[in-house]
């Protein structure tokens, strides 16, 4: 493992953790980069360290980053002020984009393939990587020197009970491989399309959002890859199963995108767990 400062400027400093494969190969590697979950509030890179270390032992390059924990402090929940939450997804996207742009720069360095950069998260960090994944750079970048190649796009991502704002950000020429794993009850970031902590209408923080099923749904009618895998009746405690466990699943996706091979599978777990309210999910009972 390697500690790099992705980004530094007069009142900010961005670190990463990098493995790579023990043996050296001429070959350029495949990058994954990770963004832990904390509610853009708390959180430590090292909780990626378990997924790197595992990528790395399978050819990939692996990278876990800090960023800008812009709602520390901050009213995160349902009577919180709005610009607060949506900055919190800008900057820690902007802050993903940098870290993109630190490996695009020093590919030589790293000896990385910037066609191969996935990114991947849990809970904040999965809204972080959708909103990376598809916002528009040159609306929502915040860095003026920060500046990725035109028509940059990554090469798949992981996202652990993660949401979006907008389905329509996603459309047929921007659609990228998408791996989803989600608890269907998750109260906290929606499984299908509902508010944010389900805050009611009249809330100051009311935000509706995508999550898992709904982005995977839309995906199947643009004819993109893309898998789900939901933990029915499960809540926001499943946000990093896979990446702390079973991670041969994202292994075989990443393996399945470099080979180009097209994938539109939903796999159901059973937990044995009850939501509050009643499944609204047929795959569930």
């Amino acid at each position: 493992m390697t500690t790099i400062t992705y980004f530094q400027n007069d009142t900010l400093k961005l670190d990463l953790d990098l493995f790579v494969p023990e043996n050296a190969s001429k070959t350029k590697l495949p990058l994954m980069i990770y963004v832990h979950g904390g509610g853009f509030s708390g959180g430590e890179r090292e909780s990626g360290h378990s997924l790197c270390k595992y990528l790395a032992n399978n050819g990939f390059a692996s990278a876990t980053i800090t960023y800008t924990l812009y709602a520390k402090g901050k009213n995160f929940g349902c009577d919180g002020a709005l610009p607060n939450k949506i900055k919190s997804f800008q900057f820690a996207a902007n802050d993903l984009w940098l870290a993109t742009s630190y490996f695009i720069k020093n590919s030589e360095k790293h000896n990385i393939d910037v066609d191969k950069i996935f990114i991947s998260g849990s809970s904040a960090g999965a809204e972080a990587v959708l909103h990376a994944a598809f916002w528009d750079f040159k609306t929502m970048n915040l860095y003026a020197k920060n500046a990725l190649p035109k028509d940059f796009r990554y090469a798949g991502l992981v996202s652990g009970a993660g949401a979006i704002m907008d389905l329509n950000m996603i459309t047929k020429k921007n659609i990228i491989p998408m791996l989803f794993f989600h608890g269907s009850a998750d109260t906290v970031v929606p499984f299908g399309t509902a508010a944010h902590h389900l805050c009611k209408t009249n809330s100051s923080n009311w935000l509706m959002l995508f999550g898992s099923n709904s982005i995977y749904n839309h995906a199947l009618s643009l004819d993109g890859s893309t898998s789900l895998y939901t933990y029915c009746g499960g809540g926001h405690e499943y946000s990093g199963t896979l990446f702390e466990k079973d991670q041969f699943y994202i292994l075989n996706f990443l393996n399945d995108v470099l080979i180009g091979k097209k994938v539109q599978n939903h796999t159901v777990f059973k937990t044995g767990k009850k939501a509050d309210k009643a499944n609204p999910y047929g795959f569930c009972e």
